[in-house]
């Protein structure tokens, strides 16, 4: 197959996903490697798939049992046009990530029942979104940050209406972006920068006048993956 059918086929995959579609992508799932940083910056630097890399610095790599767990929600949201993604962005005056486009969520406490709790909790905390309005189909393969936290992006989908009310402290902003456009591997930039005589690559997908990047970028561009691998 040319590779413009190859294309064309797995565009037609993306613009044709559904709630359903996905939930039985993430069932089927067996058994994924563990995402990070430093392995999405290894396959850009040396050309290779980001599931194969092998970071170079093992004493920059935390591992599994150094990182504190944390759950994300990626919220699907159902709309006449499609399928769009609620994304938040944090504010500039926290410590960690200012200004950045993140998706709601945090660490895991004690009293969280999973991770799934987790990430609803958070959520709720973040937006002021109903934890009853959101049903969860799944979760995506874990992504280990250079902060050292192991992430488990859960996948849930909300059905309007809904209202938010976000957290002025944390959250500068919420907005939506078509499911289409941030899963679209042409909107998916390698980008490069120089960070303690180490040359990091990253991911950046674009969105009008926003750029997300870093381990929201990193989530989307696998959950990309598994959605369009073949069956």
């Amino acid at each position: 197959m040319e590779q413009s059918a190859v294309l064309c086929s797995r565009w037609d995959r993306l613009a044709g996903l559904t709630v359903s579609r996905i939930a039985a992508r993430l069932a089927e799932l067996g058994p994924c490697p563990t995402l990070s940083d430093l392995g999405i910056s290894a396959s850009l630097n040396e050309g290779t798939d980001i599931l194969s890399a092998t970071p170079g610095r093992e004493d920059w790599r935390p591992t599994l049992e150094k990182t504190r767990p944390a759950g994300v929600l990626v919220p699907l949201i159902e709309r006449p046009e499609g399928l769009s993604v609620l994304l938040t962005k944090r504010t500039d005056h926290l410590h960690h990530h200012p200004g950045q486009i993140s998706f709601p969520g945090g660490r895991k406490e004690d009293d969280d029942a999973d991770i799934a709790a987790t990430a609803l909790r958070e959520t709720a905390e973040e937006t002021g979104l109903d934890p009853a309005r959101v049903r969860i189909l799944g979760t995506l393969p874990q992504y280990v940050t250079l902060t050292a936290y192991a992430i488990t992006p859960v996948v849930g989908v909300v059905s309007p209406p809904f209202s938010l009310t976000p957290d002025p402290f944390e959250v500068a902003d919420i907005f939506e972006a078509p499911l289409v456009h941030l899963l679209d591997p042409a909107q998916h930039q390698r980008h490069f920068r120089d960070e303690d005589g180490l040359r990091r690559g990253y991911y950046g997908i674009p969105f009008g006048d926003r750029f997300i990047w870093g381990a929201t970028a990193g989530i989307l561009v696998n959950f990309s993956r598994l959605m369009i691998a073949d069956d």
